[in-house]
C-alpha cells in the first residue's frame, strides 16, 4: 500500500479513524437485519476524480483495463451521454451532493469555494436528505466542497458521518472494507470518494523544463502529498523486462485521433492567459513532444487502473458480506481529463473529453443487466440526489430541477418526457448539449462562440460558428438563456450574445 503513516500527527489519527469505526460497530447489534428488512436498500456511491467517460475497458477502450467498473457495468445500466454540471472539481462535487448547479452560487470554479452557500442549500444536501429518511449516512475520501468544516476535510455540512480523511487513495479502500464487513441496524448511504486518476495533474504542474533555468524534466516531486508522488512514480514506470523502443511501438497509446487544435477555437481558450487554460497547461500546448503526450496517456491508464483495483475491494466487500442484493451502486467521476485531445491536459475545458463522464447505476436484480443507455442526456451534478431517492422511495427535496434514471436504468420509459438539451457551466464558458450538436458561448474574447456538429465532426475538429449556421447559433443562444433563467443561473449576464437582441 503506498499510503504510508509517517508521522506521530497521522497516527494519531489513524487512531482516531479506527476508535470511531470501533465505536459504530459496538453500537449495532450482533446479527442486526440489514435495510432489506425496511424495504429500502443500502446506498453505495463511488466517485472517482478526472476519470473521463471512455476509460473503461468495457466502451471498448483498448488501453485500459477496468474489470470492477466493467462487472458492475454488468450487472446495471451504463449511460453513455452523462455529463458533469462543471468540469473542476469544487462545482461539479458541489452540485451532485446539492442537486443544484454551481452558478446558483456564483460559482464557477474551485477558486470560488468559499463562496457563501445558503442554509437552505445545506438542509436540502445528500447527506440529510438521506439521514432524516433514517439512514446512516457516511463518507469517505476526498470531500472538496465549499464550507466543508476544517481544511475542507469533513463533509458534516452536507449531513454525513466522516470516517477517513487523510487518504482518499488506497486506504479508504480498507476503511470502507471493514465499514461493509460491519452488522448494519439500518439501512446505510455510504460515500467512496476515490482521488485517482486525478495524480495525472502533476505530470504537467511538476514539469520543470516549464523553467529554462532547471533544464531537463525532473521526476516529478510533491512533498505535500507523498501518496500522490507514490502514485505517479508508479504509474510513469514502463513495464519490466521491455525496451524503450519496444513500449512505443507496441504498448503506449497513440495519440488520439482528435489532438490537433480545433479550427475557430473559442477566444477565452486560446488568446489571453487572462481567461485561458492554467499557465502549466499553455505550456505543455506548446512545447510538449508526441513522447510526452503519450506517455501522459499511459500514466493516465494506469492510474485508472489503480482506481478501479480500489473499487474491486469495495466491491468484493459488498458481495461477501452478503449485500450485493440489497444495495443499489453509482458510480460516477467529478469530471473528465483532456489526456492529449486538442494538444491538452487536465480539466476545465467545454470539451467532450472534460464534461462527459461515466455514469453506472446498479442494483443487481433490480436494474437490467447491461444495458447501454446511448439516447437520454443526463446531468450527474442534478440527476444523482432524484435517482437515489427514487430507488430508495424518499422524497426529492422541493425545487429540485434533476431527473430520476430508475425507470431508464430498469429498462422502462420515463415517465415524463425526458429533457431534448443540457447545459454545462464552466469558467468563462457555457455548454447547451444537444442530440446531434453542441454550441458553446464565452465571455468577452472573441470568438465568444463554438458550435460543433457532434455526429460528423465527434472529436470537435472544426467550430461552425459563422453566418452560414446562424440559425443554429440563435437556437444555442435560446435554449441557453432559457436553461439559466430556469435553472437560477445568477451569471448567465455574462454569457448573452447578440442574438439574444434577435429573439422576441
Amino acid at each position: 500500500m503506498f499510503a504510508m503513516i509517517k508521522s506521530n500527527k497521522c497516527v494519531a489519527a489513524f487512531l482516531g479513524v479506527v476508535a470511531i469505526t470501533l465505536a459504530w460497530s459496538a453500537s449495532r447489534p450482533a446479527g442486526a437485519d440489514t435495510s432489506a428488512a425496511q424495504g429500502r436498500p443500502n446506498i453505495l456511491v463511488i466517485i472517482t476524480d478526472q476519470q473521463r467517460a471512455d476509460m473503461l475497458s468495457c466502451t471498448g477502450n483498448p488501453f485500459v483495463k477496468t474489470p470492477n467498473l466493467d462487472s458492475l457495468a454488468r450487472n446495471g445500466a451504463r449511460f453513455e451521454r452523462a455529463y458533469c454540471a462543471n468540469p473542476v472539481c469544487v462545482p461539479s462535487r458541489f452540485s451532485m451532493f446539492t442537486g443544484r448547479l454551481p452558478s446558483f452560487i456564483g460559482m464557477e470554479n474551485n477558486s470560488h469555494i468559499t463562496n457563501a452557500v445558503p442554509q437552505e442549500v445545506f438542509d436540502h444536501a445528500m447527506g440529510f436528505v438521506f439521514r432524516q429518511a433514517g439512514y446512516q449516512t457516511v463518507y469517505g475520501g476526498k470531500v472538496h466542497l465549499p464550507q466543508s468544516g476544517p481544511k475542507q476535510g469533513w463533509a458534516t455540512r452536507y449531513g454525513f458521518d466522516s470516517f477517513l480523511g487523510t487518504d482518499p487513495r488506497d486506504e479508504l479502500a480498507v476503511r470502507c472494507d471493514k465499514f461493509l464487513r460491519e452488522k448494519h441496524d439500518r439501512p446505510f448511504l455510504l460515500v467512496a470518494s476515490f482521488m485517482n486518476p486525478h495524480d495525472i495533474c502533476y505530470m504537467a504542474i511538476n514539469d520543470t523544463r516549464k523553467d529554462p533555468a532547471v533544464g531537463p524534466l525532473a521526476k516529478a516531486r510533491l512533498p505535500h502529498e507523498p501518496p500522490a508522488e507514490a502514485c505517479l512514480d508508479d504509474a510513469m514506470k514502463l513495464p519490466a523486462g521491455v525496451s524503450e523502443k519496444e513500449f512505443f511501438e507496441n504498448m503506449c497509446p497513440p495519440l488520439p485521433a482528435n489532438f490537433g487544435v480545433p479550427q475557430n477555437e473559442i477566444g477565452c481558450r486560446s488568446k489571453l492567459p487572462k481567461y485561458g487554460p492554467p499557465p502549466y497547461n499553455t505550456w505543455v500546448r506548446k512545447h510538449w513532444t508526441e513522447r510526452d503526450w503519450r506517455l501522459h496517456r499511459w500514466a493516465y491508464a494506469r492510474l485508472t487502473e489503480r482506481a478501479d483495483g480500489n473499487i474491486g475491494v469495495v466491491l468484493k466487500a459488498l458481495r461477501e458480506s452478503g449485500l450485493e442484493e440489497q444495495t443499489l451502486v453509482i458510480f460516477t467521476s467529478d469530471h473528465g481529463e483532456m489526456d492529449g485531445s486538442h494538444q491538452l491536459e487536465q480539466k476545465g475545458t467545454p470539451y467532450e473529453e472534460d464534461i462527459r463522464v461515466p455514469f453506472i447505476v446498479s442494483w443487481k436484480g433490480k436494474t437490467k443487466a447491461g444495458l447501454v443507455n446511448q439516447e437520454h442526456l443526463v446531468s450527474s451534478g442534478l440527476d444523482l440526489i432524484p435517482t437515489m431517492c427514487d430507488f430508495a422511495g424518499v422524497p426529492v427535496p422541493p425545487d429540485f430541477k434533476g431527473c430520476s434514471v430508475r425507470a431508464l436504468a430498469e429498462g422502462r420509459e420515463p415517465a415524463t418526457t425526458w429533457r431534448d438539451f443540457l447545459v454545462v457551466e464552466n469558467l468563462n464558458t457555457r455548454v447547451v448539449r444537444r442530440a446531434s450538436w453542441k454550441y458553446v458561448a464565452g465571455t468577452g474574447v472573441e470568438p465568444r462562440e463554438m458550435l460543433f456538429d457532434t455526429q460528423h465532426d465527434a472529436g470537435e475538429m472544426k467550430s461552425l460558428a459563422d453566418e452560414a449556421h446562424r440559425a443554429q447559433l440563435e437556437e444555442g443562444c435560446r435554449l441557453l438563456q432559457q436553461w439559466c433563467r430556469d435553472h437560477g443561473d445568477r451569471l448567465h449576464d455574462r454569457y448573452e450574445t447578440d442574438h439574444k437582441e434577435k429573439q422576441p
